[in-house]
């Protein structure tokens, strides 16, 4: 059964599809491949090809961070006010463009569509935002130096560089570049191969709503030849990897080598620490809706359940009975809950780890294969509990699926040493009505960001980023992030 047979495709989506191969977009035009090779973007709840992308070169990367340093200096060069005004259309344009852009998420990313409007809202609010932030920043800030008449100078950096995952293509380029873009800064995307249809029709409504040529161009391709040509240009004046930490590596090695300032977002293993004081029920509900949320595919999630003794049973049982209930199915159906993971191998990967800690002496307590959808070859896993020992390789390794690893706590300073019992330090949330315990062992928690009573919380003005296996150099919604987009200089005059 075919996508179009189960569900109905909006017609500027069927006219957007029909375009394909799809070039790049590179200093506001269309940018193929010289090789004319392409990559195929396949539909993960269907299986179905719904369209192909070129794949750049790495000389064609490097024209690109051309094209970007090349429009640098008049995009810089407007004022705070003309640039704002600019950046505001293109919200404006986005928002009207919202049902189009989810469902081109939809179908290639694999999200449940009203997931994906969400996150087309979320560019929406996150660029005005940065917008508005940038419209305080002072130029020239006094600096109090006795003896002396001194003050810091700022100015956008240049042409910004970021590649993108596939697990939250659009969301996460709002993300990425609106703080740069909103300093005064160009910018190249390199969006995930599997997921590149949204940037590319950001990309082309930028064009249209006035974004000068070259101010966001958007780069296709493999990881391993156009995201590394990306990150290794030496003329790049920032960049900005979201990904793997193995990717990662890579990407800050290659920026070390031209010094140039990076930022990486990388994986997880967060911890939930649930104290026996919880609504058992409203608690279950909400970890189990977070550990579905995007089939699981979110790096920040929650996917290690330490739960006290005296509540194991009925928090389990309780779990149980929610994650079995979950409808798996296409993304674009109204009735599902939960689509598939975004390609053939990432539900090798999942089911992998799901044989290797059962293998390692894990149980499972519900689900852990494969889910079937009629008529349909897609890319699907049923929602997984395991429990056991938290030496279990599906208890340390990041999964990226909809799998959570269930343990035991007696007290509160085993359930801190046991949460910080690992390599990464993204993201933990801890579950209790008593709020001095619940600042503590916030506070206690290894992590850029630990949540209380709630998990996967994105606050505008709140730093967000991760120590460790999980990163460096993080910010997104926050001030602190805005900033990052400029760089400084002190000037100082001698009094006498």
């Amino acid at each position: 059964m075919s996508v179009a047979a189960m569900t109905e495709l909006l017609p500027e989506v069927e006219a957007f599809l029909s375009q394909s191969p799809f070039p790049s977009f590179v200093a506001g035009k269309n940018f193929p491949a010289a090789s004319g090779q392409t990559v195929k973007t396949i539909d993960p709840g269907s299986g179905e090809t719904i369209a192909e992308i070129h794949d750049l070169s790495a000389e064609e990367i490097d024209q690109a961070v051309q094209a970007a340093s090349d429009a640098f200096p008049a995009w810089a060069g407007m004022s705070k006010e003309e640039r704002a005004s600019i950046l505001l259309k293109l919200a404006d344009a986005v928002e009207k463009h919202k049902p189009i852009i989810a469902q081109i998420e939809a179908l290639d990313a694999g999200k449940i569509e009203a997931q994906a409007q969400g996150d087309v809202q979320n560019l929406v609010d996150t660029l005005r935002y940065f917008v508005e932030l940038a419209s305080q920043v002072e130029t020239r800030e006094k600096i109090d130096s006795p003896g002396f008449d001194a003050w810091k100078y700022r100015q956008p950096w240049g042409a910004c560089a970021f590649i993108f995952p596939w697990n939250f293509p659009f969301l996460l380029i709002g993300w990425g570049v609106s703080p740069a873009l909103a300093a005064g800064n160009t910018v190249i995307i390199k969006p995930a191969e599997d997921t590149s249809l949204s940037a590319i029709y950001l990309a082309r409504l930028a064009k249209e709503v006035g974004v000068p040529d070259g101010v966001i161009n958007v780069v296709t391709g493999r990881g391993a030849t156009a995201g590394a040509a990306l990150s290794a240009n030496d003329q790049i004046k920032r960049m900005s990897f979201t990904g793997s930490p193995e990717v990662g590596r890579l990407v800050g090695e290659a920026c070390g080598r031209n010094l140039v300032p990076v930022k990486l977002e990388l994986g997880g293993k967060g911890a939930a620490v649930v104290f026996d004081d919880v609504d058992v029920a409203e608690t279950a509900e909400k970890l189990v809706g977070a550990i579905t949320f995007h089939t699981g595919q979110v790096c920040c999630d929650a996917t290690r359940w330490l739960v006290h003794q005296d509540i194991y049973d009925e928090f389990a049982k309780e779990c149980v009975k929610r994650m079995e209930a979950v409808q798996v199915g296409h993304p674009l159906d109204p009735n599902s809950q939960m689509g598939p993971v975004v390609n053939a191998n990432q539900r090798s990967r999942v089911l992998g780890y799901l044989e290797k800690g059962q293998s390692e002496g894990a149980k499972c307590l519900c689900g852990g294969g494969e889910a079937s959808v009629d008529g349909l070859q897609g890319n699907y896993v049923q929602p997984a509990l395991l429990s056991g020992s938290l030496d279990n390789v599906a208890a340390r390794e990041e999964i990226f699926g909809p799998v959570a690893y269930i343990a035991t706590f007696e007290s509160e300073e085993e359930a801190i040493a046991m949460a910080n019992d690992t390599d990464y330090g993204l993201a933990n949330s801890v579950w209790t009505k008593d709020e001095e315990r619940a600042n503590r062992v916030a506070e206690a928690m290894v992590a850029g960001n630990s949540w209380i009573n709630a998990h996967n919380v994105f606050a505008q003005g709140v730093p967000y980023g991760g120590v460790n296996k999980s990163g460096v150099g993080g910010g997104v919604l926050s001030p602190e992030t805005l900033m990052d987009y400029y760089r400084s200089t002190s000037v100082v005059r001698p009094l006498s």
